[in-house]
């Protein structure tokens, strides 16, 4: 199997893989693993990777340009002529799903997976919708960066192929391993859109995932930035944002919402999603 890892911190990784099982596998020609610097794919002399957010808000959002520059350099098909049964690109981000043994067990069915490790306020959303088949989060908090989450998955994951552990059964035997059925299968045993009744530009996510972000260029591959993001009125701004948040959690974590704050009228958008699906 092989992982590429795409972040603008390649040197993170330059210890992790060097200890234990994934340096036995490594050495062993069972996984490679390789770091590519995202500058790399920049074309101006700054190098920028980033850039301020369409509507306002704290924080800068990675590009889009570099990252599908990374990724068409890796002879990574495009999404709509990806084979899903050999290759993924994986988004780390805060807002994706969370990963799980279970879908490890997916991603150790493939053969070539790519992470894209988020960083800053966020990854510009049409990476997600153009580039990437999964977006992923590690838990229930933020870290700085996807890279430890890149981490994670590579280790979860590779220690899931045949031979990479020195007994293959004991993945099966361990927390989140295969259940007792699958084995025996197997043959082997008041309104949130104000703050201090102050109106502002961006949303606070008030217990759910963030809304999608966006940056330069308005215009990327056939997709364009929503126009209420350019359209300088904060209020819509700010109940747009509401509204993609709630969706994004009501699709990726909807168990979220079952704590989550929401008015009356959070309540009535999430009732038409409900009904539409």
């Amino acid at each position: 199997m092989r992982f590429d890892i795409i972040t603008i911190f390649p040197g993170i990784f330059a210890g992790i893989f060097e200890h234990g099982v994934v340096k036995r596998a490594i050495a062993g020609g069972l996984v490679a693993v390789k770091a590519h610097d995202l500058r790399e794919f920049t074309h101006d002399r700054h190098r920028t990777v980033d850039g301020r957010p369409f509507g306002g808000g704290e924080g800068m959002v990675l590009k889009p340009e570099p990252l599908a520059e990374a990724l068409e350099s890796l002879g990574v098909a495009p999404k709509d002529q990806r084979d899903a049964r050999r290759e993924s690109v994986v988004l780390l981000s805060a807002q994706g799903r969370k990963f799980t043994q279970e879908t490890a067990r997916e991603l150790a069915r493939l053969d070539h997976i790519i992470l894209i490790c988020g960083r800053y306020e966020g990854v510009d959303e049409r990476v997600n919708e153009l580039l990437a088949d999964r977006e992923l989060s590690i838990g229930d908090y933020v870290l700085s960066g996807g890279e430890l989450g890149a981490a994670v998955i590579i280790d979860a994951t590779m220690r899931l192929l045949p031979g990479v552990l020195g007994n293959d059964a004991s993945n099966q035997f361990e927390s989140f391993g295969s259940s007792d059925a699958d084995l025996t299968e197997a043959g082997r045993g008041d309104d949130p859109l104000f703050h201090n009744s102050t109106p502002r530009s961006t949303h606070g996510a008030g217990g759910l995932l963030d809304y999608p972000h966006y940056t330069r260029p308005s215009e990327f591959r056939g997709l364009t930035v929503p126009e209420v993001l350019s359209g300088g009125n904060h209020e819509q701004i700010r109940r747009w944002r509401r509204e993609r948040a709630i969706e994004k959690t009501f699709r990726n974590r909807p168990d979220l919402l079952e704590n989550a704050e929401l008015s009356e009228q959070d309540k009535r958008f999430l009732h038409t999603l409900r009904t539409s699906r």
